[in-house]
C-alpha cells in the first residue's frame, strides 16, 4: 500500500532471531505526508480458496472463474500445492492494482487429484488454507501429508485436531500429528455431521463437502462464516447446484468421486445421469472391466471415472508396480538383484493391498503410500522391475484375487490379455501420437507444451510404444475380443459414456465376453 502511494521502501529476506528466515523493510526517506488513493480492494485469497475447492471437486463441466482475487505471492502457496496435486487452476489477467498489489482472475476446472507432501517451508504462504487443503486431500488419490503447521493449534480453534475429528466422522482415514496431519484420500461415500468449533474456516471447508454431497454431510453452527465471508452459504448454494453429482432425486449426490449410494463391488453406485444403475442378473457377480492401451491414451483417468460411476473398485496396476519398486528401494535391495527375487523375498517386504470403497490402498508395513510412488527414482526403475517374470507372476496372483467378487475396473497394459483374460468387458483405448504426448506433458507440467516440447514428448512416447510392444513379457497388444475406442477427439465424459453403453449391454447378455464393438 505504501509503495502504491509512492513511498520508497527497500525490502527483502534476512536472517532473523535464532538464525531463522525473516523479512526486513527499510523506510529510507519518510514522506511528510501521504497522498490520497482510490482503489478497489481485491478479493481475499483465503476466501476464494473455498470456491477453488468447490470447482476442483465438482463434476466435469464449464470452468469456474473467480474474478479480481488478490494474488500477492506471499499468500498463494495454496495454488502451488493444488497444481502439484493435479488441480487445473490458471490465472488470467494478472496485473498490478493501484495499491501495488497483484490481482487477477482464477479459472478452475474439475480435476483428478493426487496426494502431495506439504512441508514447513510452504506453510507460511498457505497457513489459512490448510482446512480447505485437507478437504481436497480427502478426495485426492493417495496420501497427503502436511507438516510444520503447529501454528494452527492456536487459531480460532485447534484446527489440526478439529479437521482430523471432522474427517474421521465422515469416514476419512487420517492421522493427527503434533505439527500437521496425514489424510488418506477416498472415493467412498462421505456422510455425517461435523462441527465448526466456532471457526469460520472450518465451517466453509466442510461446507464445500456439504454442498457437493447433496446434504449427506451436515455442518453445525453455520453462522460463524459471517466473520470473514457474509453471504457464503447463499453463494455456495447458487454455485453448487449445477456442480453437485446427483443421479436420482432422493438418493444423494457425489463429491469429487464418492458419495451417493454406498459404493462397492456389486453396489449400485453411480450410473449415467438420469438412468438407473444396471441390475446384474441374479446369481451372477458384477463384471470385471479392463482398460488397456498405450501410454497417454487416458486409461487411468477414464478407469477411475468409470469405476466411480458404476460404484465399482478401481485397480491401478501401475501403482502396484510402483509400490513394489518403492518397497525394494526402501529395503535397500539393489536393482541388479531384482531379477533373482523369489516369492518369499517379495512376501517379506510386507507390501499390503487393502480394499477400500472405490479402490485399493497400498501400505508398506504401517506406512500408507502416496506421493512417494511418483518420485523420479521410482519412475526411472519401475519399467525394469515390471519386465521381470518372477515379479509379474507374484503380482498376478494378487491382482486376480482383487477381482474374485467382481465389480472391478482395472487399467494397465495387459489387463485384458494376461491378468484378466476372462473379463466380461475389455476396452482398448487409443489416441493419435500427438494427442497422447500432449496429455502426458500437461499431466506432468500442468501447462500446454510448446511446439519443441511437444516434439520431444512425442519422441519419448514413440520410444515407449516400441518398448511396450517389443516386451518379451506381456507385450502391449489388443485382446482379440476387446472393444477399441479412439479417444483422440473425445472428452473424458464422452469416453466414459461410450464405455457405459457397452456395460449396459452386459445386463442383456447371458454369456460373458460376447461384447462386440
Amino acid at each position: 500500500m505504501l509503495k502504491g502511494v509512492g513511498v520508497e521502501l527497500v525490502e527483502g529476506p534476512v536472517e532473523g532471531v535464532g538464525g531463522g528466515p525473516a523479512w526486513e523493510v527499510v523506510l529510507s526517506h519518510p514522506p511528510v505526508e501521504l497522498p490520497s488513493l482510490d482503489l478497489t480492494v481485491p478479493g481475499d485469497f483465503s476466501s476464494a480458496a473455498f470456491l477453488v475447492v468447490l470447482a476442483l471437486l465438482g463434476p466435469p463441466g464449464p470452468p469456474l472463474t473467480i474474478r479480481e482475487v488478490g494474488l500477492n505471492p506471499t499468500r498463494t502457496g495454496f495454488l502451488d500445492v493444488v497444481r502439484r496435486m493435479g488441480g487445473k487452476v490458471t490465472v488470467e489477467g494478472l496485473r498490478e492494482g493501484g495499491d501495488g498489489e497483484l490481482r487477477g482472475d482464477l479459472v478452475v476446472e474439475a480435476s483428478e487429484l493426487r496426494g502431495a507432501q506439504v512441508g514447513p517451508e510452504e506453510i507460511p504462504r498457505l497457513i489459512d488454507e490448510v482446512p480447505a487443503l485437507a478437504v481436497l486431500a480427502a478426495r485426492a488419490q493417495g496420501v497427503t501429508t502436511i507438516r510444520g503447521a503447529a501454528e494452527l493449534r492456536v487459531k480460532e480453534s485447534d484446527r489440526i485436531r478439529a479437521v482430523v475429528t471432522n474427517l474421521r466422522r465422515l469416514g476419512v482415514a487420517c492421522e493427527e500429528l503434533p505439527d500437521g496431519l496425514v489424510v488418506e484420500g477416498t472415493d467412498g461415500d462421505l456422510a455425517g455431521r461435523v462441527e465448526s468449533f466456532g471457526d469460520h474456516r472450518l465451517a466453509m471447508a466442510f461446507g464445500i463437502l456439504e454442498a457437493l454431497s447433496g446434504g449427506r454431510v451436515k455442518v453445525a453452527d453455520r453462522q460463524v462464516v459471517g466473520v470473514s465471508f457474509p453471504g457464503f452459504w447463499e453463494m455456495l448454494d447458487s454455485l453448487a447446484r449445477p456442480r453437485s453429482r446427483g443421479f436420482r432425486e432422493g438418493e444423494g449426490t457425489r463429491a469429487g468421486g464418492g458419495g451417493g449410494p454406498a459404493a462397492g463391488p456389486g453396489g449400485r453406485g453411480g450410473w449415467a445421469e438420469g438412468e438407473d444403475a444396471p441390475a446384474w442378473p441374479e446369481g451372477r457377480r458384477p463384471p470385471v472391466i479392463t482398460l488397456d492401451g498405450p501410454a497417454g491414451s487416458g486409461k487411468s483417468t477414464t478407469a477411475r471415472e468409470l469405476a466411480r460411476r458404476l460404484g465399482f473398485r478401481h485397480l491401478d496396476s501401475g501403482a502396484l508396480y510402483r509400490a513394489l519398486t518403492f518397497a525394494l528401494l526402501e529395503e535397500g535391495v539393489p536393482p541388479g538383484q531384482w531379477p533373482d527375487l523369489t516369492g518369499e523375498r517379495l512376501d517379506a517386504l510386507n507390501l499390503q493391498v487393502e480394499p477400500v470403497p472405490g479402490g485399493f490402498r497400498l501400505r508398506l508395513g504401517e506406512r500408507l503410500l502416496g506421493e512417494e510412488l511418483r518420485s523420479q527414482e521410482v519412475t526411472r526403475l519401475v519399467s525394469s522391475l515390471a519386465a521381470i517374470p518372477g515379479v509379474r507372476a507374484w503380482l498376478l496372483a494378487r491382482q486376480r484375487a482383487m477381482a474374485e467378487e467382481g465389480g472391478l475396473v482395472a487399467d494397465g497394459r495387459d489387463m485384458g490379455t494376461v491378468v484378466f483374460p476372462d473379463a466380461e468387458l475389455k476396452i482398448f483405448l487409443t489416441a493419435d501420437l500427438g494427442e497422447r504426448a500432449r496429455r502426458r506433458f500437461r499431466e506432468r507440467e500442468g501447462r500446454e507444451p510448446s511446439a519443441e516440447e511437444l516434439a520431444e514428448e512425442m519422441d519419448r512416447i514413440r520410444q515407449r510404444d516400441l518398448q511396450d510392444e517389443g516386451r518379451l513379457q506381456a507385450p502391449l497388444r489388443k485382446a482379440p475380443d476387446a472393444v477399441e475406442l479412439d479417444t483422440s477427439h473425445l472428452t473424458l465424459p464422452e469416453q466414459v459414456e461410450c464405455i457405459l453403453r457397452h456395460v449396459k449391454r452386459l445386463t442383456e447378455l447371458s454369456e460373458p465376453g460376447s461384447i462386440q464393438s
